[in-house]
């Protein structure tokens, strides 16, 4: 009996080997299409969780001002409503995400900057000032996410989640020039601290009320109550208030300026001895000269930035007259501007408490706090 050619007896080995790897192939095409169906899931997942933290975290801003005075526990609860709201908004497989109070951690970075910084608890030195959200698609939170061609391989669902932190800085001992050289909203008007400090206390007026819808003021109550900013009795003689941010010339056009525009990076390089920052010192304090007294000739600016949030800085003590004028500034506040008369005997700029947000912000970690209603932008720290 004659032996078949080598290549005959060959061919059902083929077959064979190429039906095998058929199903090798099939299960990694299987398995390529569940990865990326569950990096679509994660994406949207982080998305998601993203927009929830971003959202939350303003909630720790005091962004009603004075009257609005919520305990740790009210803010957390806004907080985490806000969180699950806005991650509803995003779905994930078509379907609004859930949150459970344990997904929603509120605490402190002392460094929203670094990516490392621990989420701690809060205290009374160190409020909170970051929201830690995590959204998940677990067997006991939204349900895990099924799967098509791993079901063959005794795979139906996985589970995945993701995280994400934003912050925002809230403790502040001063303002340097923002990173994309824009002016900062400072007025150079100082108010003295003991009035500040009257009105937080309750002494006040509430005779102007603010509208959100069209950003004006008018004549009415709003439970916000006002101080008159300027011109005030700084008990140095021939000097109002108003102070130079920036070069010592003594310039009513150049306050008119400020007033309008904010702080330009110029104003702050011309802060030689700080170095180009507008910052308290190892003595929580800072030393502006006093500038012109002219109180008519800023009466349009004044009046162009009614309903405008803007930082006035807060003195404890005024030393010399006049243009040689020293305001000892310990803090920063954040106001709008009410109403304007500088033309009549009772010249008066009503000013009420206001949240701001700003660039440009040197945080104070852990130190003394230099700042009331005065917030950076959010960011997602990671």
């Amino acid at each position: 009996m004659g032996l078949r050619p080598l290549s005959n007896r060959r061919r059902g080995n083929v077959i064979v080997l190429s039906a095998f790897m058929m199903v090798i192939m099939l299960a990694m095409v299987a398995f390529a299409c569940d990865v990326g169906y569950l990096q679509v899931i994660r994406t949207e997942l982080q998305r998601s969780a993203d927009a929830a933290a971003l959202a939350a975290v303003w909630e720790l801003a005091d962004e009603d001002g004075p009257g609005d005075d919520p305990s740790a526990t009210e803010v957390a609860d806004r907080a985490r409503l806000v969180a699950a709201e806005y991650a509803s908004y995003n779905l994930v497989g078509r379907e609004a995400p859930g949150l459970a109070d344990s997904d929603v951690e509120i605490g402190y970075l002392a460094d929203p900057s670094d990516p490392d910084s621990p989420l701690l608890e809060p205290t009374e030195d160190n409020p909170a000032n970051a929201v830690r959200v995590h959204v998940r698609r677990t067997s006991i939170q939204n349900g895990e996410v099924p799967l098509f061609f791993a079901r063959v391989m005794g795979y139906d669902t996985a589970a995945v989640g993701a995280t994400a932190t934003a912050a925002i800085q809230c403790t502040i001992r001063g303002f340097q020039t923002p990173g994309d050289g824009s002016n900062l909203g400072i007025l150079p008007i100082a108010l003295d601290l003991e009035s500040w400090e009257a009105l937080m206390a309750g002494q006040g007026t509430d005779s102007y009320q603010y509208s959100d819808s069209d950003q004006t003021s008018t004549s009415g109550q709003d439970g916000v109550l006002e101080i008159n900013l300027y011109p005030g009795d700084t008990g140095s003689a021939g000097n109002r208030g108003t102070v130079d941010i920036g070069g010592a010339n003594n310039s009513t056009s150049d306050i008119a300026r400020q007033i309008i525009d904010g702080i330009s990076p110029a104003d702050m390089e011309a802060l030689n001895e700080n170095g180009g920052t507008l910052e308290l010192d190892v003595n929580s304090q800072l030393v502006l000269q006093g500038d012109t007294g002219l109180s008519a000739e800023i009466k349009d600016e004044l009046s162009a930035i009614i309903g405008q949030p803007r930082i006035v800085p807060l003195y404890s003590s005024v030393a010399n007259p006049g243009n040689n004028a020293q305001y000892t500034i310990v803090k920063f506040v954040g106001i709008r501007v009410m109403y304007v008369d500088l033309t009549g005997k009772n010249k008066k700029v009503l000013v009420q408490p206001c949240p701001i947000v700003t660039s440009g912000i040197i945080s104070s970690p852990g130190g003394s706090q230099a700042g009331e209603y005065i917030y950076s932008r959010a960011r997602l720290v990671r």
